[in-house]
Parts: C-alpha cells; sequence; structure tokens
C-alpha cells in the first residue's frame, strides 16, 4: 500500500527535512506541500536541495487542502498547529512537529507557551525508557503522534535510563546544551543572522524559561518507577523532577551536544550505572551508547536519524555524566516524526531512515 501525504510548514526547515526523507521512503506518495507567505510559489525555489521533488508547488494552508490525504505532518510554528488538528479529524494519521499536543499539563502549557491548550497525544520518541517498558509500545497503530522538541528528547534520552533503574536521582539535573541555530526554525530574527552567531557562543532562555523543560520533565517522570501506590505518576512535581536547563547558541547549522548530569543515587555502583544504559539501548538501532572513555561529536551524526551517547562516571562530585549528540533537525525532529510514522503504520521501523552521518 502506498500512503498519500501532506507535508505543510514544506518551505521551512523542518517541513524541508521531513520531505527530504519521505522522498526515500518505498511506502509514501508526497501528494501536498503547503506554506502561509511563501503559497504559489514552487517548493524547489525554497528547498533547491530536494531536487525529486521539484514538480511540487507550494499550496495555501488550509483544511481543505490538508484534507484527503493518509498522512498529514504539520511543520508549523508552535500555536499553529491546533487549528488544523482540530477539523482533521477524518486523517487517518497526523503529526504534529510542533509543541501544540506534546505537553499533558495545562498549567506547564499557560507557563511555557501560553493560548489555546490542545489535547496531549502519544509523544514520538520510541526509544525513551518508561517505567517497564518503551515509548515504542504506545506508538503502535497511533493515529495522532507529538513529534518531539529536539532539546527536549536529546536530554530526556540521555537521563531516562538511569532514572528508570533508580540509579541517579532526578531532582537535581544540571544540563549544558550546545545547538545549531536551525532549530529556531528559518523565520528572519536579528539574533540568528550569520554575523551574530559566528565567531561566538551566546546563551538563551537561561534560568528555567525555555520552552522545552516541561516537556523533559513530563519524560523523565514517565521514565520513573512506582513507587508503591501501583502505578507510575506522569506528573513531575509528584516525581520530583527538577531541572536546570541552559541551552548555548553556537555556529554549526545543525546539531545538538548536550552534556547532563544528576546525583548518582546512595549506592549504585559504577557497572550498575552503566548497566542501566546499556540495558536501555543495547538493542536499539539509532540510539547508540559509545564504549566506555568515548565521546560523541556532532559531526558523527549530520545528516543521521541517530542519538550518539557516552556515559562518565565522576565520583569526584557523585554525579554521572551523559553526553549526547543529534542531528536536531533529523534524530531531533523529522527522523523522529518518520521514525514514529513508521511504528504506527507497522511498517519497518527504520524504512527511510539511516544511521549513516555525512563527512566530513
Amino acid at each position: 500500500m502506498t500512503y498519500s501525504v501532506a507535508v505543510s510548514g514544506a518551505s521551512g526547515y523542518a517541513g524541508g527535512e521531513i520531505l527530504r526523507i519521505l522522498a526515500a521512503h518505498p511506502d509514501v506518495e508526497i501528494r501536498t506541500v503547503t506554506a502561509h507567505s511563501n503559497a504559489g510559489q514552487p517548493l524547489i525555489q525554497h528547498q533547491p536541495h530536494l531536487r525529486s521533488l521539484a514538480h511540487l508547488t507550494l499550496e495555501q494552508t488550509t483544511p481543505e487542502i490538508l484534507a484527503g490525504h493518509d498522512i498529514v505532518f504539520l511543520a508549523l510554528p508552535h500555536g499553529q498547529s491546533g487549528q488544523y488538528t482540530d477539523v482533521l479529524g477524518d486523517t487517518p494519521l497526523v503529526i504534529d512537529a510542533g509543541a501544540d499536543h506534546r505537553l499533558e499539563s495545562v498549567a506547564d502549557w499557560d507557563r511555557f507557551y501560553g493560548g489555546d491548550f490542545h489535547d496531549p497525544w502519544v509523544y514520538g520518541v520510541p526509544e525513551l525508557p518508561l517505567a517497564g517498558s518503551k515509548q515504542r509500545d504506545r506508538l503502535v497503530g497511533a493515529t495522532r503522534i507529538a513529534a518531539p522538541g529536539c532539546n527536549a528528547s536529546t536530554v530526556s534520552l540521555s537521563l531516562a535510563p538511569g532514572v528508570a533503574a533508580g540509579v541517579i536521582d532526578p531532582s537535581d539535573i544540571v544540563t549544558v546544551l550546545a545547538v545549531g541555530p536551525s532549530g529556531a526554525g528559518k523565520s528572519l530574527k536579528t539574533n540568528l543572522l550569520a554575523s551574530e552567531v559566528l565567531g561566538t557562543a551566546n546563551p538563551y532562555a537561561v534560568g528555567g524559561t525555555h520552552r522545552h523543560i516541561p516537556e523533559i520533565r513530563q519524560a523523565l517522570a514517565a521514565a520513573r518507577p512506582s513507587t508503591g501506590s501501583g502505578t507510575a505518576s506522569t506528573d513531575a512535581a509528584d516525581q520530583g523532577i527538577r531541572i536546570s536547563f541552559t541551552p548555548v547558541l553556537v555556529p554549526m547549522s545543525r546539531g545538538i551536544l548536550a552534556t547532563s548530569t544528576a546525583p548518582i543515587t546512595p549506592g549504585a555502583t559504577d557497572d550498575e550505572i552503566r548497566a542501566a544504559w546499556e540495558a536501555a539501548y543495547g538493542d536499539e538501532t539509532f540510539v547508540q551508547l559509545l564504549p566506555a572513555g568515548e565521546f560523541p561529536r556532532t559531526a558523527d551524526v549530520l545528516g543521521a536519524n541517530t542519538a550518539l551517547m557516552g556515559l562518565a562516571v565522576d565520583r569526584a562530585a557523585n554525579r554521572v555524566v551523559v553526553v549526547t549528540a543529534v542531528d536536531n533537525l533529523v534524530k531531533g525532529t523529522a527522523g523522529a516524526a518518520v521514525q514514529s510514522m513508521n511504528i504506527a503504520l507497522g511498517l519497518a521501523e527504520g524504512t527511510a531512515l539511516t544511521v549513516n552521518g555525512v563527512a566530513p
């Protein structure tokens, strides 16, 4: 069976990356691409690297144009997807690459985003450890999927194994991320101009203000085992998930390098700590733990749907240190969306996705 696909926000970075991956997918037909201000223009004018899709013209993003497809991808700015998802009830599968359907807490949405709250959808990070399972299980047969925030999924994948195994204390997480400006989207902003980015590193959203913080706390709360009530709470406040999160904009177009640390649980041994990550990701294709003493570079995951992870135990500070590299546009967004689509439809999970990066 071939599935018809529409991609909204197709002139942007996330939309373009979804299209790049889907162009090599044997089970889909990219039938419709849409935009707002760029509607009416050839797709190739805005995505000149997508030569195989040069025949497509950007149409206006409307419910009527998006309807009638088997799969709709929404790659729109945060707060804009809901107006379309509310009226796409007949579409068999909708995947939102924005934040509109990620959060379970109305209070968190109001604090970090604002505007209308929309019901949470199945979170599109298949490898994410949960209390006793993986997020992959929830994606099987899903009809509504919320693709992750790139920073959020990187940090969550980094620390969830330790939270699930009880070898780290999630009440004192500290994470610092070097991130490329493509994660901020394609719209023109002064702070993202080359003259402002090249030759410098710029912290932003400092002091607990970044919008991905509640998404991380929600994911780690879901990983934490039950404390005796019989079910594991997904309320991050109930679970004592606290995180200091500091992103730093660096002069590379793509990539995230996240350095995350958390206190070691009393009594946890070095072997038990490493075993937690090995058990979580030892059989995974797209999340790989490097050998002891090795740490990833963002260059090694460029263009790949791969998260590479290095783990260290700092006994002097009594903390676990996890360094994770991803391509924010692939594993961080579009790759995760397509991987989740494959699972939901019962296709081979890795279809159209690669573990191989591009070098040099």
